[in-house]
């Protein structure tokens, strides 16, 4: 509810209270006075001997007595009355000084009430802002949390996704696959020539290396693929929605690059890929995809290095042909 709204609700049932208190007092005071007044007149007094003017002052000091005390009586009904009805129209208006200033019973519970509602909106204040700093560090921490699950999924040295990743994703690719038939393929590298990089020159070098690769990979990959270091000097790449052929233009792509790539300790560095694809290859789960491609790239090492192999299957009852390569 906006604050203007309940602001002329409090305003209204404070008129309200006064009018049912004047409306009370009607028929609580003035009434009874006056029909006390009628029989006096038109009942008791003919009735009072004359000559005994003792009771007859008795009588008009009851009737005055009476009276005062419904007057007064009325007075703290009005008084009542009226102050409820000025803190309605206070708090409406958010003046309650007036009423805080007097010195009764009435000004001691609004100071009372005054101090409850400041304690009241100063806690609900801290609340507020206790709420707000949980807000935020709820947020932090969903944020450190994703920053530890992508850090978990990277490779610390290229910081490529790293072999856990690369197979829940593999997974996900060859259940797409099996319900909707959507090609996908694997490919997967190994560095010819990176053990004497290491042993010549160092790990660092070696690590310096493993950058130059992963940045060549990032650079000729799509964004929906998943490009890894699977361990060591060997990377696998998942291309999703892409065929054999296509693979196997990717991976030719990939060998030429890292073939001609000026290295900054200025020693050559080829790659040998093995390419396998669904539904080209025979796999019905991933360990069978990744199987046949680490089988090409066994191939293509047999067969000199720096090359692309994949498995052929001529028929698809028949056993593999031997690799062909490029």
């Amino acid at each position: 509810m906006p604050v203007d709204r309940a602001a002329l609700e409090v305003a209204q049932a404070g008129r309200r209270l006064r009018h049912k208190v004047i409306l009370s007092l009607t028929l609580s005071g003035l009434l009874p006075v006056l029909v006390l007044a009628y029989v006096v007149n038109a009942y008791v007094l003919p009735n009072l001997p004359a000559q005994d003017p003792l009771k007859l002052f008795a009588l008009h000091g009851l009737l005055v007595c009476t009276v005062l005390a419904m007057i007064a009586g009325s007075y703290i009904i009005w008084d009542l009355g009226r102050t409820l009805g000025s803190m309605a129209e206070g708090m409406a208006t958010e003046r309650l000084v007036n009423v805080k200033a007097r010195t009764d019973e009435v000004g001691t519970l609004m100071r009372s009430f005054g101090r409850m509602l400041q304690t009241v909106e100063q806690q609900a204040a801290e609340i507020n802002e206790f709420a707000s700093k949980l807000d935020a560090a709820y947020k932090e921490l969903e944020s450190t949390n994703s920053r530890l699950k992508e850090f978990s999924f990277r490779d610390e040295v290229t910081g490529l996704y790293n072999r856990r990743f690369f197979s829940m994703r593999l997974d996900e690719e060859l259940a797409r696959y099996r319900r909707f038939n959507h090609p996908a393929s694997v490919v997967l590298m190994d560095l010819d020539g990176f053990k004497a990089v290491n042993d010549d020159l160092g790990h660092a070098v070696g690590d310096e290396t493993l950058r130059d690769i992963a940045q060549v990979l990032q650079k000729h990959s799509r964004g929906i693929n998943v490009v890894s270091r699977y361990g060591g000097d060997e990377f696998a790449i998942l291309l999703v929605e892409t065929s054999k052929a296509g693979a196997r233009l990717y991976a030719e792509r990939i060998r030429q690059v890292i073939a001609s790539f000026p290295f900054s300790h200025g020693k050559t560095i080829t790659a040998s890929l093995g390419v396998a694809s669904v539904p080209d290859d025979e796999a019905s789960t991933a360990e069978d995809l990744f199987r046949a491609a680490d089988e090409a790239l066994y191939a293509a090492k047999r067969a000199g290095k720096n090359q692309v192999a994949a498995i052929e299957h001529p028929e698809k009852d028949t056993t593999w042909s031997r690799p062909e390569t490029s």
